[in-house]
């Protein structure tokens, strides 16, 4: 069967550019968002507290998802998957750029020395560990992250093929980062960072609904 002419593969060249000034914007526009949402030195957390580690884990781990949403929505032939992807990268896009807003209004480095995800082994305002266990946390543990072999095989797939492991592997990718969310919730009084993380939670959990009836269908 011949491909569409409207497929994205072969959007023109203006479209694309459009398409990648659309992401800087989006970007920056989370960054101003963030800047502008951090409200007084009271609030500003520490370099190894638990809100800095959001801010930094949780950044890669959008990008990640971006990166696998732009990868569907330039193959996929199914619509709803297609504009599912396209929220999903607008979304979490902004969000990244949000959180990169906060490390630089706080002063703090965009990178830390600790490895990744050690601030959810912090107390939580209750005083008890996270459930993931004590063990000290590196980069490979983080929730939901998709290998770089899972996103070379999403890249080389094609129909439907591509459209089932995009589902499987974001419906993870979400519940990774509901973890997360729930984790700097569980450990921050901070509003601007419990505000967004409370968002997170809701609309990965939703997303994470409708991705299951997609790839019920499939």
């Amino acid at each position: 069967m011949s491909e569409p002419a409207d497929t994205p593969s072969r959007w023109p060249l203006r479209q694309v550019i459009a398409a990648l000034v659309a992401g800087v914007l989006l970007l920056l526009g989370g960054f101003l968002m963030g800047r502008l949402m951090v409200p007084s030195a009271a609030q500003t957390p520490s370099t190894d507290s638990a809100e800095a580690g959001f801010a930094r884990d949780m950044q890669t781990h959008h990008q990640q998802a971006v990166e696998m949403a732009l990868i569907i929505r330039d193959s996929t032939q199914n619509e709803a998957i297609r504009t599912l992807a396209y929220d999903i990268a607008t979304a979490q896009g902004q969000q990244a750029g949000q959180m990169y807003g906060w490390l630089n209004v706080w002063g703090l480095a965009q990178a830390s020395t600790e490895p990744p995800m050690t601030w959810m082994m912090q107390p939580t305002q209750g005083g008890g560990p996270h459930e993931m266990g004590t063990a000290p946390m590196t980069g490979m543990d983080m929730p939901g992250f998709a290998t770089p072999e899972q996103i070379d095989a999403l890249k080389a797939a094609n129909g439907e093929d591509a459209d089932k492991l995009f589902l499987e592997l974001m419906i993870a990718h979400h519940a990774g980062g509901v973890e997360m969310a729930q984790a700097v919730l569980e450990r921050s009084s901070n509003d601007v960072v419990t505000t967004l993380a409370g968002n997170i939670v809701r609309s990965q959990q939703s997303e994470m609904s409708y991705m299951k009836d997609l790839l019920a269908e499939i």
